[in-house]
């Protein structure tokens, strides 16, 4: 995810006619020059919003503003959200939360301890509906599934369904809380509330909500349904994080804005051939350039292909500050730096995957700098943004990967630009100035405990018909031992069954010719091996990349997770699955149930 350090932590709608107002043709300083651009840029931000639509999207170029914020308040935060889908000019169908007040997909931030009390309403509609993209994967079908008085048995999945997953998060997999098994709640259902108590030893940091219907994750995600939670107090985890102002940044994807178009600068010579698989996305390239799969935003400001016109990120000259980043793509993987005047600048991580990077506190005011960072989709990372100087030419990109000969195509491009100038406001948010110590968690750090047991589990791929390869994909994760087969909703047995309390070791290969990202939720994992060679790494994640197979190496790739199963708050049913939506919703999903405690201790 990281390197510079010794781990391995690895659309807008069309906008209505508007009239800019004209740059001034002398001015006084570059710095009121820049001053300007923001300026114009905050105007383009304005004209591209409309009121008739649902979730207004900025324009390409804007200014890039930090989601709106619902924080709790004596102990609780009490929402309301609907959840809406609108077709842009475009084409495309875009996904978004609404609060009460009209804030879009707001960031909703608590305390250790807080009760979250969100009511959900279900505002989908068909008009319009259409699949962003490629077509919905093939799935199992059961008999239509009979209309039931309660979303939490209704195991009714339409494109229509919705319900939230809250990931990272230790919260029970239960209805009203973190059930993406059987809660599904439907357009003409009242609002659905969750009631989640923050566990008052959830580590400080960022986290998300997102849908998790199966057989329809993918288009939803990619079309925007998602926003940032976080859990305030990383200050207290890592005391030279006090009195830092804050930004939170949320990379999303979305399909080409221009699909027919070749890439920038590309015209004196001949364009590189376009593969497709059979959902009709781009395959690698594996040039580092090319036409992306996918186009990215930032903060919903797009940044399309082929000329990738950057967002600005609007700072003061030389301020350090706290930024939250989240990769909130249904299948792009990104590899963050920042850029100034050409050389890459070194960063401050601090937090993966909304762990601080302590070892239980062992570590406190643990900092890691390294220049780039690895994110696959559902990833997160918090880092010190060491400021850039006024004027100078300073941007954040994302490297391009690799994602294998079968996977999508996730070329190098800017993202924003970074403009330092004096005249910038600070930012609305800054972390506590004197924040009293977290307490130390009562654990034993995940990598001094001894599993219980090993398994292997193994990624995989293959045509829905055998005799035509151009045929669907069919995705799969299996468990070593078990028949490959694609995830099956209606199936009454999980695959795998753990006891709270256990902590076992799990060996994740990959046999087929494109990355995946591996996630489970509820808990939080350990890398302790890549390739079978020992890892010694100081945090934790919920998300990590298992690289492709090269198709003749008689070794699988793979990395090796400590899964820890000690949280009594996990106990009951819940899904590990690939990352990567598209491949979710083909099938790459699994199931674990978490039994009561055994009278045994691992690890207390």
């Amino acid at each position: 995810m990281f390197s510079g350090s010794k781990n391995r932590l690895g659309s807008g709608f069309a906008p209505k006619p508007c009239v800019l107002p004209a740059l001034p043709l002398k001015l006084r300083s570059f710095a009121a020059f820049l001053f300007s651009i923001v300026i114009l840029a905050a105007v383009a931000q304005r004209c591209a919003a409309s009121e008739s639509d649902a979730c207004p999207r900025p324009a390409p170029g804007s200014v890039v503003r930090d989601p709106p914020e619902l924080r709790s308040h004596d102990g609780v935060l009490d929402a309301e959200l609907t959840y809406f889908n609108f077709r842009d000019a475009g084409g495309q169908e875009d996904f978004c939360y609404q609060s009460k007040d009209g804030a879009e997909s707001p960031t909703l931030r608590v305390e250790p301890g807080d009760l979250l009390v969100l009511h959900l309403k279900n505002g989908l509609t068909r008009s319009g509906l259409a699949w962003p993209g490629s077509p919905a994967p093939a799935m199992p079908r059961a008999a239509p599934m009979p209309r039931v008085a309660s979303p939490c048995a209704s195991a009714r999945m339409t494109p229509l369904s919705t319900n939230l997953h809250f990931h990272g998060m230790t919260v029970p997999p239960d209805c009203h809380q973190d059930d993406v098994l059987r809660t599904f709640i439907q357009p003409r259902d009242a609002p659905f509330a969750y009631r989640i108590r923050i566990p008052s030893d959830e580590p400080p940091g960022l986290y998300w909500y997102h849908p998790h219907v199966h057989g329809f994750t993918n288009p939803q995600v990619l079309g925007g349904a998602s926003g940032a939670l976080i859990v305030d107090g990383i200050e207290r985890a890592n005391s030279r994080l006090a009195g830092l102002p804050e930004r939170t940044f949320v990379i999303r994807d979305q399909d080409l804005l221009h699909p027919g178009a070749f890439p920038a600068k590309a015209g004196t010579v001949p364009p590189p051939p376009v593969f497709r698989d059979a959902e009709g996305d781009i395959l690698n390239t594996g040039t580092g350039t090319g036409k992306p799969a996918k186009d990215l935003s930032i903060n919903f400001v797009p940044v399309p292909f082929p000329d990738y016109p950057p967002a600005i990120i609007a700072v003061r000259p030389l301020e350090r500050q706290f930024w939250r980043i989240l990769n909130a793509s249904a299948i792009t993987y990104v590899d963050l730096q920042i850029v100034v005047n050409g050389a890459p600048q070194n960063l401050g991580v601090v937090s993966v995957d909304g762990v601080p990077i302590d070892e239980n506190g062992m570590d406190r005011d643990r900092i890691l700098w390294v220049n780039h960072v690895f994110l696959p989709p559902g990833a997160r990372v918090e880092w010190i943004f060491p400021g850039v100087p006024a004027g100078s030419n300073a941007r954040l990109i994302t490297r391009s990967v690799d994602t294998g000969p079968a996977g999508e195509n996730d070329p190098a491009r800017p993202l924003a630009s970074i403009v330092g100038s004096p005249l910038n406001a600070a930012p609305g948010s800054e972390l506590a100035a004197s924040p009293a110590p977290l307490a130390r968690s009562k654990l034993i750090w995940l990598g001094d405990v001894r599993p219980v047991r090993t398994r292997t589990l193994y990624f995989s791929e293959r045509p829905q018909d055998p005799h035509n390869l151009n045929s669907p994909t069919v995705f799969m994760i299996t468990v070593e031992g078990q028949t490959p087969a694609p995830f099956d909703p209606f199936h009454p047995q999980p695959n795998i069954v753990v006891h709270q309390g256990d902590v076992e070791d799990w060996v994740i290969e990959n046999r087929s010719r494109e990355v995946h990202a591996f996630h489970i939720h509820q808990i939080h994992f350990l890398l302790v091996a890549w390739n079978g060679e020992s890892v010694d790494e100081p945090f934790l994640r919920d998300t990590i990349n298992v690289p492709y197979w090269d198709g003749k190496s008689p070794h699988y790739p793979s990395v090796t997770l400590r899964m820890d199963f000690r949280d009594p708050e996990i106990v009951g049913t819940f899904v590990y699955h690939c990352h990567l939506l598209e491949h979710e919703d083909g099938g790459m999903m699994g199931v674990i149930r978490v039994l009561p405690r055994r009278n045994l201790s691992h690890g207390r």
